[in-house]
């Protein structure tokens, strides 16, 4: 799933390409990417709630494009949001191309451009919010982690807050906005605090090195636009450069670049891939 430094980097993308420019109209090709309403998990159904959303984007002029958590926010003329989730293998591609069979929505744009949604398995989700409903969303989020508002002192009472693993804190949407697992990963190890080390257990001097470091490795990965595996592309369909730099995740059984001991691997954390050194993170 593209997390933050991926998702700025589409939101980046596309605030320089499409700020300013007017959507002509929009096809809804695949249905159950839509969402009704922030208060419903159930998909948009059927015709009518593909109708109702391309209408309601017809001759909008997209004012920005920015970013919040792991989601694409493109503001409308209206005052409406566009909220898109891409999860793991959607997308949001600025080209001229014909559609292809991943094609979930197209938005024709009045200078001859076209904007799509595409999606292969078709778990990511794209929300049209009003004011009130983007609001709403917006604070059911945690703070964002490069935001100077983010004071130590707040991120410390985060994570000392609670005695989960403080791996699981990181990646917890509701406290702290767009971490997800490679930056987790890669955040602890660079800070040398064990994964699985509870967050009542993590001091506030601690607490103080891993904000830094998280900041460090979110700022380093959207310089190199994000890190691609398999799946995450930019606006265009370029790939991040910043796997090579990895030093954590995707390395078990690997030597530590820091100490030379085998990192190791564990699913025990949110059933996701937590690799982390032995020897120095404590």
């Amino acid at each position: 799933m593209p997390e933050l430094p991926e998702t700025e980097t589409i939101a980046r993308d596309l605030d320089g390409a499409l700020r300013g420019a007017v959507v002509r109209s929009a096809a809804v090709v695949r249905a159950d990417v839509l969402r009704g309403s922030i208060t419903s998990r159930a998909r948009t159904a059927g015709p009518r709630g593909a109708s109702q959303f391309a209408a309601s984007l017809a001759d909008a002029t997209i004012v920005g494009v920015g970013r919040r958590a792991k989601s694409v926010v493109i503001a409308l003329s209206s005052g409406s949001r566009l909220v898109v989730t891409p999860r793991f293998t959607g997308a949001l591609l600025v080209d001229g191309t014909a559609d292809d069979a991943y094609t979930c929505i197209r938005f024709d744009l009045a200078d001859g451009r076209l904007l799509r949604y595409h999606d292969v398995r078709r778990l990511g989700t794209v929300a049209l919010l009003d004011e009130r409903a983007y609001r709403t969303w917006d604070e059911g989020i945690g703070p964002e982690p490069l935001d100077p508002a983010l004071t130590v002192e707040r991120f410390s009472g985060i994570i000392r807050g609670s005695s989960r693993a403080v791996k699981s804190i990181l990646m917890d949407q509701d406290r702290l906005a767009g971490v997800g697992n490679i930056y987790a990963n890669e955040a602890l190890w660079r800070a040398r605090i064990r994964p699985q080390r509870r967050g009542r257990a993590v001091t506030h001097a601690h607490a103080a090195t891993l904000l830094g470091e998280l900041r460090g490795v979110l700022t380093e990965s959207i310089a190199k636009r994000g890190t691609t595996f398999r799946d995450y592309r930019d606006a265009y369909g370029g790939r991040g450069a910043f796997a090579a730099e990895l030093k954590a995740y995707g390395r078990a059984g690997e030597p530590c670049a820091r100490c030379g001991a085998t990192l190791k691997l564990t699913h025990a954390i949110e059933k996701r891939q937590t690799v982390w050194c032995p020897q120095c993170q404590r």
